[in-house]
């Protein structure tokens, strides 16, 4: 190296490391996981489904309907009035149109509710409609 008179010549000019590119893998590949992972949706009450010898699991759910033991109905951890169940399927549906519904009925859940959530699935447009149980070994 050449000294000019005026200038120090040190060796931490040459051995400076340059963070950016790494930095930008990083942040790249942080947003690839976030757009492709997949988050479970939870219901919002404490459901004991039903045992069942086959079940199939769901690839895609885009509404997630739960009927615990005392009647009430929970959307998106919400609990919600069996008349306004139909509004909250039909939003969640256009969100995520690919998806189906996923109802998790409580074992001692009554009938009617079963029936007014899949009444309202089926107003909405809903064709790809489960039943969630338990795995019967």
């Amino acid at each position: 190296m050449i000294n000019r008179p005026g200038r120090f010549s040190t060796e931490d000019e040459d051995s400076d490391i340059n963070l950016t590119p790494m930095l930008d893998v990083v942040f790249i590949m942080l947003i690839f996981f976030i757009v492709t992972a997949t988050f479970i949706k939870q219901p919002g009450t404490e459901v004991s489904r039903p045992d069942a010898l086959t079940s199939v699991q769901k690839p895609t759910v885009s509404v997630l309907v739960a009927i615990n033991s005392a009647g009430e109905i929970w959307v998106d951890k919400k609990r919600v009035d069996a008349a306004a169940v139909g509004a909250m399927i039909e939003r969640l549906h256009t969100e995520n149109p690919r998806g189906g519904l996923v109802l998790q009925a409580d074992r001692k859940a009554k009938y009617e509710q079963v029936k007014a959530v899949l009444d309202a699935a089926r107003r909405v447009g809903l064709t790809e409609v489960a039943i969630s149980t338990e795995r019967n070994t």
